[in-house]
């Protein structure tokens, strides 16, 4: 099937998400001249390969469940919030809360990403190549987030069962994180993610492993209860 060429100067955004919407499985969508729109490829529920030629902005495949959606560019904020599934690959850098409430899928920035990358993650898979910004894995409750380069102050403050590895250097942690030592299922589980993502700047077997100190989450609920 030939391309759909959809072009951004020519259209809405809500004409561009409508179209794509409508795209039976399998089909192939093309979005150019972007020049930053926000809310490009949202809320798509179908198994289509969508481009953007171009930096996008805000929400880039947002609440999406199942598109292969590929950016030629830079993203805004919050590219593939709540992805439920499919995949989302920038071809650049992103900005703040990359794959914010994530909850499954694959989101791939070939670049770097800002801060509170992954934040709220809850099952869906991060990977940046380059660095992360502050406070990146921020409350992230499932999933693994993958940083190629080094990591910003306060990572995975409030961790709860996400698990982060950085390839790099980490500047601090966050609150209730703490390193924990390298088992051979990680090293087998990021080796996959570098194959997935193409990223073999990567050494799976010297990366640091993040995960929770479940000093702050763990509590029963009837404890202090009175009747």
């Amino acid at each position: 099937m030939d391309a759909v060429t959809l072009s951004c100067a020519e259209l809405s955004t809500r004409e561009i998400n409508a179209a794509l919407a409508g795209l039976p499985d399998g089909a192939h969508a093309r979005i150019l001249e972007p020049w930053g729109r926000h809310n490009l490829a949202v809320g798509l529920t179908r198994p289509i390969t969508v481009e953007i030629d171009g930096n996008a902005g805000y929400f880039v495949g947002g609440l999406c469940d199942g598109p292969d959606i590929t950016v030629h560019g830079f993203v805004g904020w919050s590219v593939g919030e709540n992805l439920m599934s499919g995949t989302l690959r920038v071809r650049g850098n992103a900005s703040e809360c990359a794959g914010a409430s994530s909850r499954g899928g694959t989101i791939i920035i070939e670049g770097d990403a800002s801060s509170r990358a992954g934040i709220s993650l809850k099952g869906g898979t991060v990977l940046v190549a380059g660095n992360a910004g502050h406070m990146s894995g921020f409350m992230a409750q499932a999933g693994v987030i993958l940083i190629g380069g080094d990591a910003d102050h306060a990572l995975g403050d409030s961790l709860y069962e996400t698990v982060v590895y950085v390839g790099g250097k980490i500047a601090s942690l966050g609150s209730d994180a703490q390193v924990e030592d390298l088992a051979e299922a990680d090293v087998r589980l990021v080796e996959d993610l570098v194959k997935l993502s193409g990223f073999d700047h990567i050494d799976p077997e010297n990366v640091t492993r993040v995960a929770s100190a479940r000093q702050l989450y763990n509590f029963d609920a009837l404890k202090d209860q009175r009747y």
